[in-house]
């Protein structure tokens, strides 16, 4: 029997090796193959689990609907508010809180989707690029008819349409909606932060230049948010077909 070099022998001696399957020695370790969880990237559940987007929505519909109920019936959260918008209005650089204003209108955040809708129809996810061009078209089809039926007037005008606000929600999805087409398919994962960087950047930028009260903006992006969480399980159902298709292909 073969020794070790400091005379002791070795701990498992091949012939006391219990034979696996068939009289082998030892068992054939598995065979990798596709994991039983599967992150986001690929399109499962994620590490947030299958219930996360259900959760969100809800969150986002409670408090939506508690701004909206404190604006309609002037409470004390639309007083707050205006009191805050009054404060803020016109601090910080002119040139710089115009053009962060501007990064919610329809010239600057709709092509920056639609150039990640067409790399990912490129790429073959059409059904994702659908997906995220619907959530988009929802965004009027939402707001406009809150605008009318809310009739809030304006920080700096008695002109009434500024609840919620449509710069902000163009903003939300068009780049939260870029970033999530972007990130699981090139693995550029800080698509998402500069997305929530830039719908922040708007939102304060329409404050500080007066365009809009602050909850006109937070109302925004609930509202969004409940978008946003219906996009994700959309997508997730969609690559979780995809995966299965891709599955049943290859047995």
């Amino acid at each position: 029997m073969p020794h070790r070099s400091d005379g002791r022998p070795p701990q498992t001696p091949r012939g006391a090796r219990r034979p696996g399957p068939g009289g082998r020695l030892g068992t054939t370790p598995p065979v990798p193959g596709r994991p039983t969880f599967r992150s986001g990237r690929f399109g499962s559940t994620g590490p947030f689990g299958p219930s996360a987007p259900l959760g969100a929505f809800t969150l986002c519909a409670v408090l939506f609907a508690l701004v909206t109920w404190q604006v309609v019936a002037g409470g004390p959260l639309r007083a707050a508010d205006e009191r805050l918008g009054r404060t803020a209005f016109g601090r910080g650089p002119t040139g710089l809180t115009e053009f962060l204003a501007d990064l919610g209108g329809m010239a600057v955040a709709v092509p920056v989707l639609a150039v990640a809708v067409g790399y990912a129809a490129w790429r073959g996810h059409r059904a994702r690029a659908v997906a995220v061009a619907l959530t988009m078209a929802a965004v009027p089809v939402l707001v406009l008819p809150l605008k009318l039926w809310i009739d809030r007037p304006g920080p700096l005008t008695a002109d009434p349409g500024y609840y919620p606000s449509g710069h902000t929600a163009t903003a939300t999805v068009a780049y939260c909606g870029a970033a999530l087409l972007l990130s699981p398919r090139t693995g550029r994962t800080w698509a998402m932060p500069v997305a929530v960087v830039l719908t922040a950047a708007t939102g304060i930028g329409l404050v500080l230049r007066g365009y809009h009260w602050p909850l006109d903006v937070l109302g925004s992006w609930l509202l969004c948010g409940m978008l946003l969480a219906l996009l994700v399980a959309a997508l997730r159902w969609v690559d979780n077909r995809r995966a299965a298709d891709t599955g049943a292909d290859g047995e």
